[in-house]
């Protein structure tokens, strides 16, 4: 009924309500917004918690994120890098990295921290080396579309972008499920795995 949709709403709210330059009071910012107006498929606070817990451990200089949507996921990765690192997040659908890119601008992020690439996966993965100087990831972030897990995942691993002992952290394989890519993960012998208990965001 408005013309907008409900990402740009979430924005106009985030405009309204948040402190700009604070990561922190962005998401808790958007967090009220999901509980109490519109749902928007988030990380959300609790899925957050194992994010920032994983990124407390590893410490990743490089991350790369699949699936930027409105940036919540990226602005709770961004702030829990450590000094130097750089976040490579891609977005296949233009309205929603538009959306994006005022979000992590907001939360005080330069392009130099965070660079959002605008793009199907399946293009922008070959090409993170040589066009985004990329030379590989110790943490992926995957929340696009499940289906893409599999496939974006051995893109990664034929175009040699994935560090040694890298981390890959994939959101809701359980459910709506990604199970090609949890059978490959596990039978592969490439990884160990483990899978983190979690309720579906708000």
């Amino acid at each position: 009924l408005t013309g907008t949709s409900r990402e740009q709403r979430a924005f106009q709210y985030l405009l309204a309500h948040a402190i700009p330059g604070d990561p922190h009071h962005i998401l808790q910012t958007f967090d009220q917004w999901c509980y109490h107006c519109e749902h928007l498929s988030c990380v959300g606070p609790d899925k957050g918690r194992i994010v920032e817990r994983v990124l407390l451990e590893r410490a990743p200089l490089r991350v790369l994120e699949l699936g930027t949507y409105c940036g919540y996921g990226t602005v709770l990765l961004a702030q829990g890098l450590p000094p130097g690192a750089r976040l490579y997040t891609i977005e296949g659908d233009p309205q929603h990295a538009a959306v994006a890119e005022k979000v992590i601008r907001l939360a005080g992020f330069s392009e130099q921290t965070v660079e959002l690439i605008v793009g199907p996966s399946e293009e922008v993965i070959p090409c993170l080396r040589e066009k985004h100087g990329l030379m590989n990831a110790n943490l992926v972030f995957m929340d696009h579309w499940k289906r893409c897990y599999l496939r974006d995942l051995r893109l990664l691993e034929s175009h040699q972008l994935l560090a040694e002992g890298a981390t890959i952290l994939a959101d809701n394989v359980l459910f709506p499920g990604a199970p090609h890519f949890l059978q490959y993960a596990k039978t592969c012998g490439k990884y160990h795995c483990k899978v983190h208990r979690a309720s579906l965001e708000y």
